[in-house]
């Protein structure tokens, strides 16, 4: 009968103090939710509650495992276990409340900030900040499971009467991923791109949808999305357009016919960018950059708030001066001239008057060369 019993009190009382220290600690952070609603650090620490059950049941069950006396055989195995669950249970939570520290961090930083740029980074250093305390916790459990197996000890006592030299090996053999690393915390804390930055990278315009410790992730305009190492943006030159002020001029190029009327070309530009609702108010123009034999360059420019802005204002602008010229002014269209050239002008005498020897010296052959009009 005492064999029975003391099984069930010692898992029955386990599983009944972890659900009640979850449910108290849980109704605890509720009401610090209602209380401080400025701040989302309670709810989000009660994403923890399964975690810390899991803790506390594991841990009753390895304090009191020897007491139920149902595996006197295998108490060795069974306390392996014991162990290895409860590492990854208290790393499991945490992770949840690590998680839930960082994101109050961002959440309030970006309640009292007014500079978008600013958030950015702030949001960018802690994403790299939580990715690497990540890795380091995990790398931490997974060290200390590893060493509850009697062989691993014998193994971590030989790799430190080594260490010097495998030290040199691992540097070596993961030199590009501590580069990306140490590339990835020259990005989050040297402000270079941010989360959210609208960038061009090897000519493919986009923004920035995820930085890690080694690649870096760009959602182009066409919902493509482009993995890049970290490395990379330390060492090759990219465009960032939202880096310090995201105002941005933009242009657009008009080819049209010498005859195209400019002034009113100008007139028609102004009504276009002063109507559009992504015009900041700053500044626009136009002027003629180039000519060629059959067309002219003509240059509208004009500014916004953003890239996204300027990008919209540009299509604005491209659409109604097509539109218009075509409806208005067609003539002023680049096209194709097939009429005949006009004869030069003949120099030496006055117009209107035929040059008597030219219809002489048309029929006539030079000496020596055979005329190729008469046959033989």
């Amino acid at each position: 009968m005492e064999n029975v019993l003391r099984p069930l009190i010692v898992f029955g009382g386990a599983i009944i103090l972890a659900l009640a220290v979850g449910w108290a600690v849980d109704r605890a952070l509720r009401r610090m939710d209602a209380r401080h609603p400025e701040t989302p650090l309670w709810g989000l620490l009660r994403s923890g509650r399964v975690p810390l059950q899991a803790v506390i049941f594991v841990g009753l069950l390895n304090a009191f495992s020897d007491e139920t006396h149902l595996a006197r055989n295998h108490q060795k195995a069974v306390d392996l276990w014991l162990n290895l669950i409860l590492i990854g249970a208290a790393a499991w939570l945490m992770l949840r409340v690590l998680t839930a520290v960082v994101e109050t961090a961002y959440s309030r930083y970006a309640g009292i900030a007014h500079d978008a740029a600013r958030v950015r980074r702030v949001r960018t250093q802690l994403t790299l900040i939580k990715r690497l305390a990540t890795a380091v916790v995990t790398v931490i459990a997974a060290a200390a499971m590893l060493l509850q197996f009697p062989a691993m000890e014998k193994l971590g006592a030989s790799m430190l009467a080594s260490a010097g030299v495998l030290g040199i090996v691992a540097g070596i053999a993961a030199q590009s991923t501590l580069g990306n690393l140490f590339a990835g915390l020259q990005i989050a804390f040297g402000d270079m791109v941010r989360i959210g930055d609208t960038v061009i990278v090897d000519g493919e315009w986009g923004t920035v949808e995820e930085i890690t410790t080694s690649y870096l992730v760009v959602l182009t305009w066409d919902e493509r999305r482009i993995t890049m190492p970290v490395s990379y943006f330390t060492s090759k030159p990219f465009e960032n357009w939202t880096r310090g002020n995201p105002q941005m001029t933009g242009t657009v190029y008009l080819h049209l016919d010498h005859s195209a009327p400019i002034a009113e070309i100008r007139r028609r530009t102004e009504e276009i960018v002063r109507a559009s609702d992504f015009w900041d108010g700053r500044n626009w123009g136009l002027v003629v950059t180039d000519s060629t034999p059959t067309t002219v360059e003509v240059r509208a420019t004009m500014t916004a708030r953003t890239p996204d802005d300027i990008w919209t204002l540009r299509c604005e602008v491209r659409e109604g001066l097509i539109t218009w010229l075509h409806r208005e002014h067609p003539y002023a269209l680049p096209r194709v001239t097939t009429a005949q050239a006009a004869p030069a002008p003949a120099f030496g005498r006055e117009p209107g008057v035929e040059d008597p020897g030219a219809k002489s010296r048309a029929n006539s052959v030079r000496p020596g060369i055979p005329d190729a009009r008469k046959p033989g």
